[in-house]
C-alpha cells in the first residue's frame, strides 16, 4: 500500500466513525497507470473499441483530461457493454458488464483508495473482492468452523439477481458513512447511472450495478457489510441461544448454527431484513441442512443419506480422517466438473490443427487454472477425472485431423513422453489448511 493510503488506513482504523472528506488527490496519474498495467492485454474492449494495448500507448493523451474532469466533477462515465455468459451447469445466461479500458483503470484506482478505508471496517466473515481473502480462504474457514466449533446445522443461501437489485439510494447512504469527498461520491454516482449498451441499444441504470468492474465488487461488499454482516454480528448473534457463524463470499453465504431453533428464527427474520433493502433469496439455492459432527450418525439412524453442502464450486460432505476423526470432505461439484471438461473439449476442437506442442501448452494452461482452484486436500480423484478426460479427448482430436491420421495408444504415449499433459496436483494439502483459514 502506498504511504498516503497507509495514512488513510491508519485513520480509518483509529476512528470508526471518521468521514473522509478529501480522498480524490490519492487517485493520482501514477495510480491510474499502475491500474491500467494490471489489466491483461487480452481483456475485451468496452463500447469505444479501445483495447488495452492502445489505451497504454495513448495514456498521456487521455489521462490529463480524466484528472481534470475528476476534480471538476464533470467526468462522464461511459456506458458498459453488456455480454451474456452461461451459468455453470445451466442453459440460462447471466449478464456481465465490460467497461471501457480507461474507465476500468479509473474504477480500479478509486477502489484501491476506498479499500484502504473499508478493509479496516469489513468484518472477518466476508471474503471475495478483498486482498488476501479469496475462495480458498472462505472454504477452509468453513472447515475450521464446522470441525472445531459447535456446529450442527448449516443454512445455505444465495441472493437472487444480487448485482441487478442493489438500491442506489441505500448504497450511497452506506458509502456516505465513511466517504464525504464530493468528487469521489460524484464518480460513484456516475458509475451507478452510466447505463448499459447492448446490440447498439442504450439502457439506463436505475437500479443495480453491472458485474465486471472493480468498483462494482467493492460496492457490493459495502452494501452487504451494512445489510448483512453488521446486522448479523450486532443484532442477531447476541439474541441466539447457541453458537452461530456467518461466512460470506460476495453474494453467496452460509450460516452455521449449533441449534436448529436458532436457525429457524434466523430464517424468519432474514427475508424481512433483505426485503427492506430490495434483496430476495434464491429459493432453489437456499436450504437448511443438518451438517456437522453428528449429522452422518443421525442420518444413518433415520435410514437416510447425510446431506451435502454446495458452496463455491465444491460439494462438501461429512466424513472421517484416517485416524477416525470427523472432518469435512470436499469434491468438485458435478456441474462445475462438466463445465470444465466441456470447456477443455471445446478448446481442443478449436485448436486440433495446431502443432502438437502448441496444443499441449494451451491445454496445460487450462488444466493449471483448474488444478489451482480445485486442488484442495481430499479432491485429487476429481482432478484425476478431468486429467483423464483431457487425455482421451486429445487422442480423439489428434486422430480426427485427417482420414488416415489414426493415433494409436502406443503412438499417443510417445507423444505424451515428449509433450506431457500436466498431471493433477494438490495446491493446498490438508497440512496447510491452518495457513488459509481466517477465523
Amino acid at each position: 500500500m502506498q504511504t498516503g493510503l497507509e495514512g488513510v488506513a491508519a485513520k480509518a482504523r483509529a476512528d470508526k466513525k471518521l468521514v473522509f472528506t478529501s480522498l480524490a488527490h490519492h487517485v493520482t496519474r501514477k495510480l491510474v497507470k499502475e491500474s491500467l498495467n494490471h489489466i491483461p492485454l487480452g481483456t475485451a474492449p468496452g463500447i469505444d473499441g479501445v483495447d488495452v494495448g492502445t489505451a497504454r500507448e495513448t495514456f498521456d493523451q487521455w489521462i490529463e483530461g480524466m484528472e481534470t474532469s475528476i476534480h471538476r466533477k464533470s467526468y462522464k462515465a461511459p456506458a458498459v457493454r453488456r455480454v451474456w455468459i452461461p451459468k455453470p451447469g445451466k442453459t440460462e445466461k447471466r449478464p456481465i458488464g465490460v467497461p471501457c479500458v480507461a474507465d476500468r483503470a479509473l474504477q480500479r484506482s478509486v477502489a484501491n483508495v476506498l479499500s484502504a478505508i473499508y478493509e479496516e471496517d469489513f468484518l472477518n466473515c466476508s471474503f471475495g473482492g478483498r486482498p488476501g481473502r479469496g475462495q480458498h480462504n472462505a472454504l477452509l474457514t468453513i472447515d475450521k468452523i464446522i470441525m472445531k466449533q459447535r456446529v450442527n446445522w448449516v443454512l445455505e443461501a444465495d441472493l437472487k439477481n444480487f448485482f441487478g437489485s442493489l438500491d442506489h439510494g441505500w448504497l450511497l447512504r452506506f458509502v456516505e458513512h465513511r466517504v464525504g469527498d464530493p468528487r469521489i461520491l460524484s464518480l460513484i454516482r456516475k458509475w451507478l447511472k452510466a447505463g448499459v449498451m447492448e446490440d447498439g441499444e442504450y439502457e439506463r441504470s436505475e437500479i443495480g450495478v453491472p458485474q465486471g468492474g472493480s468498483i462494482s465488487v467493492l460496492m457490493s461488499n459495502v452494501y452487504l457489510h451494512y445489510v448483512l454482516d453488521l446486522w448479523f454480528e450486532i443484532a442477531i448473534k447476541p439474541r441466539l441461544e447457541g453458537e452461530c457463524y456467518l461466512i460470506r463470499y460476495i453474494d453467496d453465504f452460509i450460516v452455521c448454527f449449533e441449534q436448529k431453533r436458532d436457525a429457524r428464527r434466523f430464517m424468519e427474520v432474514l427475508e424481512k431484513r433483505l426485503a427492506k433493502f430490495s434483496l430476495t433469496l434464491e429459493p432453489s439455492k437456499t436450504r437448511l441442512i443438518e451438517f456437522g459432527k453428528f449429522a452422518e450418525r443421525n442420518a444413518k439412524a433415520e435410514g437416510k443419506k447425510p446431506d451435502t453442502m454446495y458452496f463455491l464450486g465444491f460439494t462438501h460432505y461429512c466424513t472421517t480422517s484416517r485416524k477416525g476423526r470427523f472432518q469435512v470432505g470436499r469434491k468438485t461439484e458435478k456441474n462445475r466438473m462438466k463445465r470444465s471438461v466441456s470447456n477443455l473439449q471445446d478448446k481442443m476442437r478449436e485448436i486440433r490443427h495446431w502443432k502438437v506442442n502448441e496444443q499441449i501448452d494451451r491445454i496445460n494452461l487450462m488444466l493449471r487454472g483448474h488444478y489451482n482452484y480445485y486442488g484442495v486436500g481430499g479432491n485429487y480423484y476429481a482432478l484425476d477425472k478431468v486429467y483423464n478426460c483431457a487425455r482421451r479427448f486429445l487422442k480423439k482430436m489428434l486422430s480426427s485431423r485427417s482420414r488416415k491420421g489414426l493415433v494409436t495408444w502406443e503412438l499417443f504415449d510417445k507423444i505424451m513422453k515428449k509433450h506431457p499433459i500436466l498431471r493433477p496436483y494438490i495446491k493446498i494439502p490438508y497440512s496447510e489448511f491452518k495457513n488459509y483459514a481466517m477465523l
